[in-house]
């Protein structure tokens, strides 16, 4: 910092670019040192950590002496009063030698700004320093006079170890003025204090919290003598009270804004008009009468002689059952709110809170009939004729549409292996397909072709919801149809007088129902297992040994068709067979196949290709974005993510096996080789090598899904949760 840019004081000097403390004392007579020099040999003028060598806007940063002073100013224009003594503060600060003039008591206004203040003539071309104060002096600032009368605490101490010697504190005069003012002050304030009305805090306490009561007033005047509901809020804020009447439908009165403003209600009234004045909130007394030019004295008068008193309804007068006066109107108070309730509860302690009935229930509305269906339509469009003059369309569950839809791989279809019930040898061993639509409870049938039976196949029944048999056709109430719950494997249904037997479902099916095993009891192995329970736990030792012998070479697993034949013998015929599958689903033994990445690659290319997926590119930038470290890897689940967000037209399973071909040793996707392995654009695989192959919830009419063949179950397993296990 360049010398040019900081003023220093008088004080200091430069050392090294540094202000330092330059000045030299002078020893006294004979050498000795003189006593202000030993006081500063002893203390130390720098804050603590501040060394002597330290500059002057650190070391006394933030530093001020503070001087008590007053000056005289004249007062020409005024009869009363020559001079006004103006009290005032003097601020020196040891920074930088400025000083700064203020007067305290009016605001702090600023007297004289901070600034360094040149001497008196004839030495003008200096500036005031430290030396130039002590208390008991005067200094002249600008050709006006102030004398220092005191000083703080802290400047004492500070010019002690300067080596000051402080003057005696000076009194402080009075200002002439500034008495004879507060006397004329004093002889206006009366004798007695006034009374304090403090509704401050109330307001701040209560604002915004309202008591509502649920009132009736019996109108006698009326011509049916109806009652007349109201509604009354009490404000806790100030103590006022508004009522509003709740006008019914088609009554013939007016609606009007309120039944009575917002004020303090009166207990008894109506009194009467009283005069003006005569209600007030203080009373006074002329305590000497007329005097001399008309003019009394009054005080306050606390024991309020000859006031008006009023009594207003407060929150403790309001309860349910009270019967309130609203200027001469007999209002009952019947009920109330939640809040109103725990306020009194809280605050009185009032338990009690049961309404009081002012009213007869309402008649029941008739119940509403309907002709009964004419044949033309459909139901539900019949109905919404009949409950308007206005025909609308019947109305669709449109969130369980967009719920159940179609997204991606999730068909959302139940699809089931069918055959007729019949006693035709032709048409015994025609198979159907029977889909079942979760979005709007659809149903179409489908029939396999059959080669050399003469029956061509095809669709057997046009998809739309399907009535349970045995209802009268033309009745009032809707018909029952067919729901997701009636059907399951081993079900008997009768579609338009076509008796199906359902012999079994796909992958897909059997996954949805066990996923959603609340909706479908048939699927629900928790509810299976205590429905076997209850029937199998007092035979539980002669099951174990029935298990054991089927299972003579003791491999703890047996064969799906002699564990059926087991669990139908024990159940009597009770389980159905979808309940013997889910059975078998949880407790089988599936075989392991070996993924072929190159089979896996074929089958996504071609449904990538028949779904004209092409964004390769930008799937490629989003694995490089989310990529942080630019390692060329990523995690499992992020990757599928990555693609869900794509809606990659593959099935979940295949793009789960998919990701697990192209993970590295530490599980990591190698996601730039699963990208090129996807782009049948630039790295197609030739078309001999193409396999075609129904892919797992393909939505085609042509068979079922492939599932993985049970090799056997085990048995174990399931006597251990049915029984507990053996010791």
């Amino acid at each position: 910092i360049g010398k040019e840019k900081f003023h220093k004081s008088q004080h200091w000097g430069y050392c090294n670019n540094v202000a330092m403390l330059v000045r030299e004392d002078k020893p006294g007579i004979g050498g000795e040192p003189l006593p202000g020099q030993k006081l500063k040999a002893e203390y130390s003028m720098f804050p603590k950590g501040m060394g002597s060598d330290a500059p002057a806007w650190v070391a006394f940063d933030k530093q001020v002496l503070s001087f008590d002073a007053y000056f005289e100013e004249e007062v020409p224009d005024k009869n009363q009063e020559l001079y006004r003594i103006r009290h005032c503060k003097i601020y020196f600060y040891l920074e930088d030698d400025t000083i700064q003039v203020i007067e305290p008591h009016v605001k702090n206004r600023t007297i004289v700004r901070r600034h360094r203040i040149p001497l008196p003539p004839p030495h003008e071309d200096q500036f005031y320093t430290i030396d130039h104060f002590n208390i008991n002096i005067e200094v002249i600032l600008y050709a006006r006079r102030y004398k220092i009368i005191d000083c703080d605490q802290f400047t004492k101490n500070f010019l002690r170890k300067m080596g000051v010697r402080l003057n005696p504190p000076a009194d402080r005069p009075d200002d002439p003025y500034t008495k004879e003012r507060q006397k004329i002050l004093d002889s206006m304030k009366p004798l007695r204090p006034y009374e304090r009305i403090d509704t401050l805090k109330q307001f701040l306490e209560h604002d915004g919290q309202v008591l509502r009561f649920f009132c009736v007033w019996d109108d006698p005047e009326s011509m049916f003598h109806d009652p007349r509901e109201l509604v009354l809020h009490y404000y806790l804020s100030d103590d006022t009270i508004d009522i509003k009447e709740i006008i019914p439908v088609n009554s013939g009165r007016d609606a009007v804004p309120l039944f009575l403003r917002r004020d303090k209600l009166p207990k008894y009234a109506p009194t009467g008009l009283y005069q003006p004045g005569t209600i007030t909130s203080r009373t006074v007394l002329n305590v000497f009468g007329k005097l001399v030019g008309n003019r009394g004295r009054y005080i306050l008068d606390n024991r309020k002689t000859g006031a008006v008193h009023q009594e207003f309804y407060r929150d403790s007068d309001l309860k349910i059952g009270a019967v309130i006066n609203v200027w001469g109107r007999k209002i009952i108070l019947c009920d109330c709110d939640e809040f109103t309730k725990e306020y009194y509860r809280t605050k009185y302690g009032i338990e009690e809170f049961t309404p009081v009935t002012y009213k007869a229930s309402p008649p029941p509305k008739p119940e509403k009939t309907f002709p009964p269906y004419t044949g033309f339509g459909s139901e539900e469009d019949s109905l919404c004729s009949c409950r308007g003059l206005l025909p609308k369309p019947p109305p669709k569950d449109f969130k369980k549409f967009m719920e159940k839809d179609r997204s991606g791989m999730e068909s959302n279809i139940l699809r089931f292996l069918a055959k007729l019930i019949t006693d035709s040898p032709i048409d015994k061993d025609r198979k159907f397909i029977i889909s079942y639509f979760l979005s709007d409870d659809t149903i179409s049938v489908f029939e396999q072709v059959q080669r050399n039976t003469g029956i061509l196949g095809g669709k057997f029944l046009e998809r739309g919801r399907v009535k349970k048999p045995g209802q009268e056709l033309f009745k009032s109430e809707l018909s029952e149809y067919f729901k997701a719950q009636d059907l399951f494997v081993g079900a008997r249904v009768c579609f338009h007088g076509h008796n199906f037997l359902l012999v079994d479902a796909d992958e897909y099916t059997f996954n949805y129902m066990e996923k959603h095993a609340n909706e479908f009891s048939m699927a629900d192995i928790g509810v299976i297992l205590k429905k076997l329970k209850d029937i199998a736990e007092p035979r539980s030792r002669e099951i174990r040994q029935v298990f054991a012998a089927a299972d003579p070479e003791h491999t703890k697993v047996i064969e799906y068709e002699l564990f059926r034949n087991l669990i139908v013998s024990i159940t009597d015929g009770v389980f159905s067979e979808h309940e013997i599958i889910t059975l078998e689903r949880c407790y089988s033994v599936r075989e392991e196949y070996e993924m072929d990445l190159h089979f896996l690659l074929t089958v996504a290319q071609e449904q990538l290709k028949k779904n004209s997926f092409e964004n390769f590119e930008q799937l490629s930038a989003v694995f490089v974005y989310n990529d942080r470290e630019k390692c060329g890897v990523l995690p499992h689940e992020m990757c599928r993510t990555i693609c869900k967000s794509f809606k990659l037209p593959l099935a979940d399973d295949d793009l789960q096996a998919l990701l697990t071909m192209f993970e590295d040793d530490h599980k990591q996707v190698e996601y730039n080789k699963f990208v090129d392995g996807l782009n049948w654009r630039e790295n197609q695989i030739p078309a001999f090598q193409t396999i075609k192959v129904p892919l797992k919830n393909e939505d085609d009419s042509s068979g079922q899904a492939p599932s993985l063949p049970v090799k056997g179950i085990k048995y174990l397993p399931l006597l251990d949760d049915l029984f507990g296990k053996e010791e």
